[in-house]
Formats: C-alpha cells, sequence, structure tokens
C-alpha cells in the first residue's frame, strides 16, 4: 500500500477511535449532568412553592375545602411548574395542601418521600421518577415539622433530553471530524507529493543521469533533503565530468610519449635511423620512458592519496622547520633560476605547529614551490601568519599569473599552463592538503602574480 494512503486509513481510524471513545464518556456523563442540574431546578421550584404558600408561616393545619382550592389556583398560577415535573404540597397530619398528581399516585409520592431524605430515583408503575423532598418548619416551633414539599420527574424524558444533546453532540464532533479528514488529505498531500517527486529524482540518481535531477520545491526537513539530493547530483556530475576529462587527458598524455617511442623504435629496427641519428633516438626513447615512467608514478600515488588512510602518518609538526627543509630542498632549482626567497611572519620568534604528515606534506609545498619558480621572474615570498581561521602559509611570486581559464580548474588532474610539466603536482599538493585537514586556494594578485595560500587548523 502507498504511503498516502496509509496515512489517510491511519487518520481516519484515529478519528473513529477518538469519536468512539468520546460517545462512550459522554453519553453517561450528560446524563449525570441532566439529573443534577434537573435536581437542583427541583428543589428551587419546592422553595419556591413553600414560599408563595398563603398559609405559610402555620398557624393551624385545619382549612376547608374552599380554602384548599384557593390555595391550589394560587400556587399553581404564582409557580408555574417546568415540563412534567410532579409536585405535592402537604401539611403535618398528611393533609395535602397542594397535588398535581392522582390521590392514589400522591399517597405514593408522599410515602416515598417518608422513606427518603432529600431525594433520589423511584420506580413508578410505568416509569422511574427523580424525586426530591423539601420540609419547613413551622414558626416557633423548631421541633415540629412544618410544610412538606416533594417534586418528581420522570426520568424517561431526562433520558430523551440526553439522548437528544447526545446525537446533536455526536454530529458535531462528526462534521469536525470530516473537515479533519478532508483537511488532512489536503496536508498529506502537499507532504507525499515531494517524496514522490524526489523519488523520481533519485530515480535518474540511480540511473546516472546526474545532469536531469532537478530541485524539488519544498519546505521543511523534506525541502532539506531534496536540496542536499540536488546538491549530492550536482557533485557527481562533477565528478563525473572530471573523470572522463581525467582519461582523456590520461590517454593524451600518455600517447605522446608512446608515439615517439614507437616511432623510433620502429626507425631505428628498420634501419631509417643509423649511427648518430640512431643515438638521438634512443635518447628521446630513454627521456620520453623516464616521462611515462613519473606519469605513471604520480597517477599512482594520487589515487593512493585520494583512497587509502594508512599512507598518511600524522604528528606535530612545527612550521618553520617544514619550510625551511622546503627551502633547502629547492634551493638548487631556486639558484639555476636566479630566484631569492622573501620571508615573513616569524619576526617575534613565535613557534607554530600543525598537525599532519610532514613527509607528505613537505612533497605538497615542494610542489607548490616548484611551481611558482617556474612562472617567477626575480622574487618568491613566502608568509605565514596566525588568525582566527587558523594558521595560513601563503606562496608568492612575481610572475604573469594564471589564466583565468585555468584559475578554476588549477587543482584538477592534468591541469596545467603553457610551461607545466605532468600537470599532476598540484592536484598531488590538494589531495595531500585536504587529507591533513588543511585548505588550498589560489588567486592573482592585483599587482600581478600568482598566489598560493594553504591554511590549517591551529594545534591545541
Amino acid at each position: 500500500m502507498r504511503m498516502i494512503y496509509r496515512l489517510h486509513l491511519s487518520f481516519a481510524l484515529l478519528l473513529l477511535c477518538i469519536l468512539a471513545i468520546t460517545a462512550v464518556l459522554i453519553y453517561p456523563l450528560l446524563l449525570n449532568t441532566l439529573v443534577d442540574d434537573h435536581r437542583k431546578e427541583l428543589r428551587d421550584q419546592a422553595g419556591m412553592l413553600m414560599n408563595i404558600s398563603p398559609v405559610m408561616p402555620l398557624t393551624s393545619v385545619r382549612q376547608t375545602n374552599a380554602e384548599s382550592s384557593t390555595n391550589t389556583e394560587s400556587i399553581t398560577s404564582s409557580a408555574p411548574l417546568i415540563g412534567n415535573t410532579s409536585a405535592i404540597l402537604f401539611a403535618p397530619g398528611e393533609k395535602v395542601v397542594y397535588s398535581t398528581l392522582a390521590d392514589e399516585a400522591t399517597m405514593e409520592l408522599m410515602e416515598l418521600s417518608k422513606q427518603t431524605d432529600s431525594g433520589g430515583i423511584w420506580q413508578g408503575k410505568d416509569d422511574q421518577y427523580i424525586v426530591e423532598t423539601l420540609t419547613a418548619r413551622q414558626v416557633g416551633q423548631t421541633d415540629s415539622p412544618g410544610f412538606t414539599a416533594v417534586m418528581a420527574t420522570p426520568l424517561s424524558k431526562i433520558k430523551a433530553m440526553q439522548v437528544a444533546l447526545f446525537e446533536r453532540l455526536m454530529i458535531i464532533l462528526s462534521i469536525g471530524a470530516i473537515l479533519a479528514f478532508l483537511l488532512s488529505l489536503l496536508i498529506t498531500r502537499k507532504l507525499v507529493k515531494p517524496l514522490g517527486d524526489l523519488r523520481k529524482e533519485l530515480n535518474k540518481v540511480e540511473s546516472r543521469r546526474f545532469s536531469e535531477v532537478r530541485l524539488v520545491e519544498t519546505g521543511g526537513e523534506i525541502g532539506e533533503v531534496a536540496k542536499a539530493v540536488y546538491d549530492l547530483a550536482g557533485e557527481l556530475e562533477k565528478y563525473q565530468r572530471t573523470q572522463k576529462q581525467f582519461f582523456q587527458n590520461a590517454s593524451h598524455e600518455l600517447k605522446t610519449p608512446l608515439m615517439s617511442i614507437q616511432g623510433y623504435a620502429e626507425g631505428i629496427k628498420d634501419g631509417i635511423f643509423t649511427g648518430e641519428h640512431a643515438e638521438k633516438g634512443l635518447d628521446v626513447i630513454v627521456k620520453e620512458c623516464e616521462r611515462l615512467k613519473k606519469i605513471v608514478t604520480e597517477m599512482i600515488l594520487l589515487a593512493k592519496l585520494e583512497s587509502e588512510d594508512g599512507i598518511f602518518h600524522m604528528d606535530r609538526v612545527p612550521v618553520r622547520e617544514l619550510i625551511s627543509e622546503t627551502l633547502e630542498r629547492i634551493n638548487p632549482l631556486l639558484i639555476k633560476n636566479g630566484l631569492r626567497i622573501e620571508m615573513s611572519g616569524f619576526d617575534n620568534g613565535d613557534e607554530w605547529s600543525i598537525h599532519a604528515d610532514r613527509e607528505k606534506l613537505l612533497q605538497a609545498l615542494i610542489n607548490i614551490l616548484g611551481n611558482a619558480a617556474r612562472y617567477a621572474n626575480e622574487t618568491i615570498r613566502i608568509q605565514t601568519s596566525r588568525g582566527i581561521e587558523g594558521i595560513s602559509i601563503e606562496i608568492l611570486d612575481d610572475g604573469e599569473g594564471i589564466p583565468e581559464p585555468l584559475l578554476s580548474q588549477l587543482f584538477q588532474r592534468f591541469a596545467k599552463g603553457k610551461n607545466g610539466d605532468t600537470g599532476l603536482g598540484l592536484a598531488i599538493s590538494r589531495a595531500i592538503v585536504e587529507r591533513c585537514h588543511g585548505r588550498i586556494s589560489a588567486h592573482n594578485e592585483a599587482d600581478g602574480g600568482a598566489a598560493f595560500v594553504l591554511r590549517f587548523p591551529i594545534l591545541s
């Protein structure tokens, strides 16, 4: 079953359970509430009957039939009874002053009033009745009873009112439940539809159609996941494009020396190159073999740097010592090109350290300095600083700078300038720096020349 149908079914069952629980709890509560309210009304009516009685306060209990009739009419007009309420008002000696029942029922109700103190449920011949009894004392005689009012209402009428109220309440709750269910359909659709769209985009990722992936426009956590999938597809597309470009460049870089080797080898074999020409051909073959060996070695090294974890041995590395050793190793190249080094950042004798693999980071710096030595005119500057972002090592040259088309892909495999070697040196440097928890970037200075910036976290 699809998720949207499961959600609809679950919400519908939840609403039905709520309605059922509400019905079970509310139905008896309505009856108790109505009975309590009606008892209060009966007590109020009994009090009104006794207060407006013309024979109270009592001085004598003897009355004629005419007086009794007059009292009944007076009471009925002054205190009208609500609903099917029955009332009896009798004086001491069980003399009935006022009654709405037949004689037999009146006597039954009077007998019942003697058995209950305040009221209860009385089982009559044809129905149950709610009965309330109220007795007043005679004026000046606190020990002798006075008038007694007995009020009774059929329980069936209260139950009919209970059923009517319960039906109206359930209708209102059912309408609310239907509206809530309709609203849930709308909300669920808005919730599940982006998931369906996201599944389609993931299918594109699965089939490697990264360029066709589109951003699913929605909010909340689903929107964040959709944005992550879209960014992932972009990174995979970039990676796939880089891999294709890598194989194209690798095949080109390997094809050129192989063609030279094959051409000179066949020429020497067929006797086309002899004597001095054969010697030159053999020299070319040796040089191209060395070049092939270097390219393959760097390709293998780069693959290991990006995939293997055990080849890095992290330790505390002092920055001053690292730069000094780098300059010692690259000094012959600097002397050959007639370049001088300017350093800044250690004037106060600060000793800064980073957490890295010393030998591999040394190789990364040699690659970057070698690249700067290839393009610098006279000077290479090395600036070190410490700030909020960490420790920075900046290497600048006074050459022509990096061509803008090359700047965005400078650290990719086989990306090289006009005087480049294999195009793998800076890619290797990037892999080393990043595996040492650092960052590397390049830009052109405003006054000319290229700048490479390496940033590393401060070692605590």
